[in-house]
């Protein structure tokens, strides 16, 4: 076993690089040299074969096999016999369905928080490690049985976080109005909402932030603080009812 082991990325491409080019060194150092290869789960988007071509391209030029999970004819055992599992963006509704369709909540789970294998995270892959999948960006475009994800965290995610630009026009809700709504609702976790760039080491009991922008971080009931890479996270590890601290 060990302790859980989580990289959890806001975004997979970010502005002037490649795919996963901007977070790279932070996979290698995360995978390290005993995992050989990592199991992909392309679930969030319709075109799973390219897909898994471009991960797989990505991966394999950082020195690690891929394989992705939909060429199995048994995606839960792929999942049992999985050294690293990666779990891709695009859209959180359609990724939690495909993963509660193959039964695959509980096996994650298990790998992940018993076994402690390494679990990365891009996007919509982020969103489904937390709670729910209460604060994704994305569009419902199918209904998965539960909003309820994988729960590898204690709290939500909001990849993508958007500050307010002041030179808009736009009078649609902000993003941090959105998730004040979500707080307005009565047991409501934090979220933290990862900018572009920014991503969250989980290992063990400790969380820190990383990357190259920071964070905005929600309590209920309490004014969002702002926060820089490096800012240790830990606490929201802590799974007590944080919005009552």
């Amino acid at each position: 076993g060990g302790p859980r082991r989580l990289l959890l990325v806001s975004n997979s491409t970010l502005h002037g690089g490649g795919y996963l080019g901007h977070c790279q060194q932070h996979i290698k150092s995360f995978l390290g040299e005993k995992v050989k290869r990592v199991l992909f789960v392309p679930y969030a988007l319709h075109d799973r074969d390219a897909y898994a071509r471009t991960a797989r391209d990505k991966f394999e030029s950082l020195g690690y096999g891929l394989d992705s999970i939909h060429e199995s004819c048994d995606p839960v055992e792929a999942v049992r016999k999985s050294e690293a599992i990666f779990i891709g963006g695009g859209n959180t509704f359609r990724l939690l369905k495909a993963l509660y369709d193959n039964s695959l909540i509980q096996e994650i789970r298990k790998r992940v928080l018993e076994d402690g294998i390494p679990y990365m995270g891009s996007s919509a892959g982020t969103n489904v490690a937390t709670i729910s999948i209460n604060t994704t960006n994305d569009m419902p475009i199918v209904y998965p049985p539960s909003l309820q994800a994988l729960g590898l965290v204690p709290f939500n995610i909001n990849p993508h976080y958007l500050d307010p630009d002041v030179k808009s026009t736009h009078k649609g809700e902000t993003r941090e109005e959105r998730i004040h709504q979500y707080h307005e609702e009565p047991n409501t976790p934090p979220v933290l909402g990862l900018r572009e760039g920014a991503m969250l080491l989980v290992e063990g009991d400790k969380a820190t932030l990383q990357g190259v922008t920071g964070a905005r971080l929600f309590l209920r009931g309490k004014k969002p603080t702002e926060h820089e890479p490096g800012t240790d996270f830990s606490f929201l590890l802590i799974d007590s009812n944080l919005q009552n601290l």
